[in-house]
């Protein structure tokens, strides 16, 4: 691709124009062999790493105190990142197939070995290897994906992807720390690891279909190009919440109200599902650009909701509020941007909207720490809500390009 610093990438034929209602032609399958052998191995990826999320830490707490808890979670987080930056270089060099395998394997065979040690080096060793592994493999992963949805599709069929890869996490998040307490670390570790390297058997029967024809579009540049920006800022900003609900929600909530915490979590996961699928739904009918600015609305006025956090029915109408707004913006953005890039740069699309997740996670839960310890958390809540709008200005500017090209 040849675009210039600051400029829009030329865009394939109708990257995000609606989908004609009726055509002559049926709309294409959705649900193929490969597609679903890539859903087997995206399940046992969620298992392995949500398995050992919150194990992990527990585990070097107990070995070697609070301070061992924090480097743990820290190291695997940076090696995420760090890693998702590089993985698009790697599928260009090595394909998709490979790099994803590579990924299962690094993110399994870590976790046989976890409990070898109890020493606060072998963890974090352990973690930094698990977490590279991590990044390859959701954005390797994801980007075969991609490539394996239809065109006409790709919003129906990211949502259905977010829902296979949700389901698993739920469930594998709270199990983890069940089976701790029954079982021990070692049988946990271990099981986490073999969901990881048991995947790697379906991926081998996945086509690889890494376009190597053209230079993909680089990370870096990437972020100086406004058409995939816009929308990586969009999504940054309603994950920044996500990371201060999930960290501070059980904190903010009086304790006399834990089954609110529980019940807004579960809400807020709830409603981010259905309206991601909605949105794909709409998206691939109508075009996702209209989506993107409603979105991000939803999404800051669940946070506004939730400030008053000793209101109960605020809590759970906020979250509520928030997770339709997530899911939205979650899809369309996602959507968009792999719409705006040819094949050859869907490594680069992966890795910057996983990016803007899990940085946005991260520096929304640390900075909103601050922020609540100088204000109080429902000032705390109202100022991220504010901060949130901020993305309105991108949003905006998406949309009113779309209107001018859609005119011309």
């Amino acid at each position: 691709m040849t675009t210039g610093p600051a400029s829009d990438p030329p865009t394939p034929a109708t990257p995000n124009s609606p989908a004609p209602e009726a055509t002559s032609h049926p709309r294409p399958p959705l649900l193929t062999r490969p597609l679903l052998l890539r859903f087997i191995s995206v399940v046992g990826a969620s298992l392995s790493f949500f398995l050992l999320l919150s194990v992990v830490p527990a585990y070097a707490a107990e070995r070697g105190g609070e301070g061992a808890a924090g480097l743990a979670t820290g190291s695997l987080m940076l090696a995420t990142v760090l890693g998702e930056l590089v993985t698009p270089r790697l599928v260009g060099r090595f394909g998709y197939r490979l790099t994803l395998i590579a990924g299962l394997f690094l993110l399994g065979a870590p976790a046989l070995v976890l409990t070898v040690s109890g020493h606060t080096a072998w963890i974090v060793a352990v973690c930094l290897v698990r977490g590279l592994g991590f990044a390859l493999t959701i954005v390797a992963g994801g980007a075969l994906i991609a490539s394996l949805i239809p065109d006409e599709r790709r919003g129906e069929g990211l949502a259905l992807v977010g829902v296979v890869s949700g389901g698993p996490s739920l469930v594998a998040l709270p199990l983890g720390l069940w089976l701790t307490g029954r079982v021990g670390y070692g049988p946990v570790a271990v099981a986490a690891g073999l969901a990881a390297l048991a995947a790697i058997v379906f991926v081998l029967g996945l086509p690889d279909r890494a376009d190597r024809s053209e230079q993909p579009l680089g990370v870096v540049r990437g972020l100086r190009t406004g058409a995939l920006l816009r929308p990586v800022v969009v999504f940054a900003a309603t994950a920044t919440a996500t990371g201060i609900l999930v960290t501070f929600l059980p904190l903010a909530v009086p304790s006399a109200s834990a089954g609110v915490v529980a019940a807004a979590l579960f809400v807020q996961t709830a409603t981010a599902t259905l309206t991601r699928w909605l949105a794909g739904r709409h998206g691939d009918r109508h075009g996702s650009t209209r989506l993107v600015l409603p979105g991000l609305l939803l999404s800051a006025a669940g946070v506004l909701v939730i400030a008053p956090t000793t209101h109960p029915v605020a809590v759970i109408a906020g979250t509520a509020l928030f997770g339709a707004g997530f899911g939205i913006t979650q899809n369309a953005t996602l959507t968009l941007m792999y719409a705006r890039v040819s094949a050859a740069s869907y490594g680069t699309v992966s890795a910057l909207w996983n990016l803007a997740y899990d940085a946005g996670m991260g520096l929304g839960a640390a900075g909103f720490g601050i922020t609540a310890g100088l204000t109080g958390y429902p000032w705390a809540f109202t100022l991220t809500a504010l901060l949130m709008l901020g993305a309105v200005a991108p949003a905006l500017r998406d949309r009113r390009r779309e209107d001018g090209a859609t005119a011309g």
